[in-house]
This record gives structure tokens, sequence and C-alpha cells, in this order.
């Protein structure tokens, strides 16, 4: 695998510390980023999503996670990717993803070398643009996030703990991965 860029999913329910953890990690290893993409769709379309949307949403998604991976020498972190794009279009517009899509998701899902799962274990950060504050909300949410990554088999690291252990216990899973293809 060396000389492959490995692409490392930040990934978990809202207001989980992803962006932060994501931005660090490109500092910490001198790598480019992806942000995600439906921040942006949101604000562009004044908070007005529809099912009809989820497409445009998913190109964006995907162009930002190319785009990050072109400048990559050796890993990209994607704040986010297009299999949350699935679980959240099933939660918020349930039956309204695009097959192309939930296909998409699945085999770019195959190609991520290391998922970073985000536990709901730090306070809830309010945001005009998160659904589920409540206690509940993310309890649900963290079994979501865990189960699709649970069946699929896909290579995790837990992230929990208050922002400091997060970023050492992803710093830690980040070096290994590159340890193991021998950079």
């Amino acid at each position: 695998m060396s000389g492959a860029i490995r692409r490392v999913v930040v990934f978990g329910t809202e207001s989980t510390g992803k962006s932060t953890l994501a931005e660090r990690l490109a500092a910490r290893f001198g790598e480019p980023w992806a942000e995600e993409f439906v921040r942006e769709f949101w604000e562009i379309k004044a908070g007005k999503i529809t099912g009809e949307d989820l497409g445009t949403i998913a190109l964006g998604q995907i162009a930002n996670e190319e785009r990050a991976a072109a400048a990559a020498g050796r890993v990209v972190f994607l704040d986010t990717d297009l299999l949350t794009c699935t679980l959240w279009d099933d939660v918020l517009f349930p039956g309204a993803c695009p097959p192309w899509v939930r296909a998409e998701a699945e085999e770019r899902a195959r190609g991520v070398a290391l998922w970073l799962l985000c536990d709901t274990d730090v306070p809830f950060e309010p945001d005009p643009q998160r659904s589920f504050p409540d206690a509940a909300g993310r309890a649900r949410g963290r079994k979501i996030w865990r189960e699709a990554l649970e069946r699929r088999g896909l290579p995790c690291v837990e992230i929990g703990g208050m922002w400091a252990e997060r970023e050492r216990l992803a710093v830690g899973a980040v070096q290994k991965l590159l340890d193991s293809a021998g950079e």
C-alpha cells in the first residue's frame, strides 16, 4: 500500500468535534482535509434543504473529498463522508436518498483506510444546523453511526474523552496507520 493516499474519515453524529479534529489532524500531519460540504450548502440554501437536494449534496461532498485527496502526499482527512450523507438522508428524509448516492457511498467506504468514530461524550454545542441536542437524540445518533461501521466491518478506532484525549487517540491511530505502511 506504500505510495497510496490513505483516506481517514472523522466519523460520527453531530457535535462530536469532527471538524475540529479533522483540521487539527491535517495540521499535525501536514496534509489536507476535506470540509463537510453540507455546511456550505446549508448557508447557500438559507437552511432550506429538501430531499431533492440530496444528490447535489453528495456531489459536493465527493468534490470536496477529491480536491483534498489530490493535494495529499500520504493521507487525507475527511470531515464526514458520503456514508454520513446517506445516514443523515435516512434520518431526515426517509426514502429520498438517490440509489446512486447509496451505491457510491458503499464503494467509497471500502476505500477508506481508517474511520475515527467520535463518541458523543462531549458537551453538545448548539448550532442552527444541528438537529438532536437532547441525550436521547445523541444516543440514537451514536448507535446509528457505530452500527454503520460494524455492519460493513470497516476499520475503526473509537475516539472519546475530552478534547486533548480525542486528539491524542486520533493522532496515535493515524500514526499507527502510516507506520504500518512503512512511512
